[in-house]
């Protein structure tokens, strides 16, 4: 089926320009790592909220930002000066991520730092051109270090059959680069056109009643599935319809 002249990529290109907007950061996590400037900064802040971003918005911001004072407002020097827990971080929770998660998400990013040249080298496709399969080699290398098996439950796999909306939300803010001033855009080696729009229950709920997505659970086949329509309205950005997407559920209850 060719989308690209159909009724639903002029609607959806519509949305896409109305929350594709810096007025959309000050409802958004996205907000967390607009607090810096330093591109180690941006990641690693953006790399954390986004792990802790499920639940209600106003918690997950409130807990991304009481992060970062916990770290400082320095991330990228926090974490490589990181050599133990304390009280504060151990007290730390935003739903199933507690003081021991953090503890090893902090000694697992000073590995990623140290031993293999940042998130964004870790997470750019080396041998293969698949993001997704990506995500999961970076999950077996960020749990390099030692740690609890609860742990491993807060980076999701698609090779084990996630959606893996998080950390898919993630690559978007750091590789697109839309010009708005909303996303990021510094990372280079990965493009926009290799991205996957984040699903989740809204973004899923929608894209069902457009007809975009046919498969009823938010996993990784779906998400494929929304990738192959996404990528005929437009293949060289596809995550840009997660605005679309995203604003036509929260906030318009589409």
């Amino acid at each position: 089926m060719k989308l690209e002249n159909t009724d639903i990529k002029d609607f959806l290109e519509a949305k896409v320009s109305q929350y594709n907007h810096p007025r959309f950061i000050d409802t958004d996590p996205i907000q967390v790592p607009h607090l810096y400037s330093r591109k180690e900064d941006i990641e690693i802040s953006g790399f954390l909220t986004a792990t802790i971003a499920w639940g209600n918005r106003k918690s997950i911001i409130a807990n991304a930002k009481r992060l970062m004072q916990l770290m400082g407002n320095a991330p990228f020097d926090f974490v490589m000066d990181y050599k133990k827990s304390n009280e504060a971080i151990d007290r730390f929770v935003h739903r199933t991520f507690n003081g021991t998660d953090l503890d090893c998400f902090f000694r697992a990013l000073q590995h990623i730092y140290k031993n293999h040249g940042g998130l964004e080298n870790a997470l750019s496709p080396k041998n293969h051109n698949n993001v997704q399969s990506q995500i999961s080699d970076f999950k077996r290398v960020f749990f390099e270090v030692d740690h609890q098996y609860r742990s491993q439950k807060h980076i999701s796999d698609p090779l084990r059959g996630s959606a893996a909306k998080r950390i898919n939300m993630f690559l978007r803010w750091m590789v697109r680069n839309d010009n708005a001033g909303v996303d990021f855009g510094i990372w280079k080696i990965l493009q926009p056109s290799q991205l996957s729009c984040p699903l989740d229950v809204h973004s899923g709920n929608v894209a069902r009643k457009l007809g975009l997505l046919h498969r009823q659970q938010n996993d990784a086949k779906a998400l494929y599935e929304l990738d192959c329509t996404l990528r005929q309205l437009e293949p060289n950005d596809p995550a840009k319809y997660d605005f679309a997407l995203f604003g036509l559920g929260v906030f318009e209850g589409f």
